[in-house]
């Protein structure tokens, strides 16, 4: 195989995913790698906003065809089973990461990127205006790079990224916890249930299953002797909407899929000349939704400032400031939000307090789920 490439992209979730097909069809070699094998899992809320219906369809994802439950509605829950509901003015939809990733790998396939799973990339070196990026099955060139390697990865620590080296706070020391479930959840309804120090989302996909995901912090399950099901148990289910499915529910997998060390620290769109996307640029927190909407989105914004670089159109200092600059208008105020709201979560009092505000006040909730959603791109 030829090791020179036009752009390599390190990560193969919706951003990589995404960037690499719109690579690979405007005629750019393209190079992704992708440490597990698809189709899997991933800890993710499996909600999108509508905002990014056009441009998946326009990569090639049938989801007109696909039929998926059309969510209009949201539901939130404070700790103690108070129950708020609004109105998603643009609205969104539910699928699920494995059937999701596996349908734009085979895209990027068809469109002629070279895919290599089950590969970890172990370092990025730029020199000589070039980019080589040394994996445990060889090393391989490129003009451009891009991360994607999602919200925490041994290239973080590697590349000395800030946020990676920070010790525990209130930002950084998250875990995430997914299940799929059958229980009799309203189609059209995304649902937020806080407990102390945590939300958890639940939300219809595919084949009539739902989402069940929740955030919380290391701290609650080093409370709960480590023990994820006495976690569940002893904190979350004293929210009885969350009891309710945790005794109810038919879990379709026992064994939840995890994630830790889960951080909303700031962190850079650019390290060491290579593009981040995805995760690696910035996450909004999951409370807000719209992880998903960020990571296709930033994957277009990085394609068409890649594209005009390779059009001669202009140089590597002005593609990584445009790509920068374009983010930041784009994504760095919906991110602040959204981790401002997180902070009146998670404790009775405040969470009440906040939810009782949106729901006297109409405005108040539009606009602040207007700010934590964007426009159709």
């Amino acid at each position: 195989m030829n090791n020179e490439f036009d752009i390599a992209i390190i990560g193969g979730g919706l951003a990589g995913l995404s960037l690499s097909i719109q690579c690979a069809n405007a005629g750019y070699r393209t190079l992704l790698f992708e440490k597990e094998m698809y189709p899997f899992h991933k800890v993710c809320g499996e909600y999108i906003s509508n905002e990014s219906y056009p441009f998946l369809e326009k990569l090639g994802v049938p989801l007109t065809i696909w039929e998926l439950p059309s969510i209009t509605n949201l539901n939130i829950s404070a700790p103690n089973g108070s129950s708020y509901q609004f109105a998603l003015p643009l609205g969104g939809f539910g699928v699920s990461r494995f059937k999701l990733d596996e349908c734009l790998y085979q895209l990027a396939l068809a469109n002629r990127v070279t895919v290599l799973t089950n590969t970890k990339v172990q370092d990025i070196n730029f020199t000589l205006n070039r980019f080589e990026i040394i994996t445990d099955k060889g090393s391989y060139q490129s003009n451009i790079a891009a991360g994607s390697f999602g919200k925490r990865s041994n290239l973080d620590i590697h590349l000395s990224r800030p946020f990676a080296k920070a010790k525990p706070n209130a930002l950084n020391n998250f875990i995430g916890v997914k299940y799929h479930i059958r229980y009799p959840h309203p189609t059209n309804q995304i649902a937020l249930h806080n407990f102390e120090n945590g939300y958890c989302g639940i939300s219809e996909i595919e084949n009539g299953e739902s989402c069940l995901c929740y955030l919380t912090t290391a701290e609650n399950l080093k409370k709960s002797g480590n023990n994820i099901r006495a976690m569940e148990e002893q904190i979350l289910s004293k929210n009885p909407f969350l009891q309710d499915i945790f005794n109810n529910a038919d879990f379709i997998c026992q064994k939840p899929l995890t994630i830790s060390q889960i951080s909303f620290q700031k962190k850079s769109q650019i390290e060491n000349h290579m593009l981040c996307i995805g995760d690696a640029a910035g996450m909004i927190t999951p409370l807000c939704g719209n992880g998903m909407s960020i990571a296709l989105h930033g994957s277009k914004i990085a394609f068409q400032n890649i594209d005009y670089y390779f059009k001669n159109k202009q140089n590597r200092a002005v593609l990584e400031s445009g790509f920068e600059k374009k983010w930041q208008k784009q994504f760095a105020n919906r991110i602040f939000v959204g981790r401002t709201i997180q902070r009146l979560f998670g404790n009775d009092r405040v969470t009440n307090l906040f939810l009782q505000s949106m729901q006297y006040f109409p405005m108040l909730s539009k606009k602040l789920i207007k700010a934590t959603h964007g426009n159709p791109f």
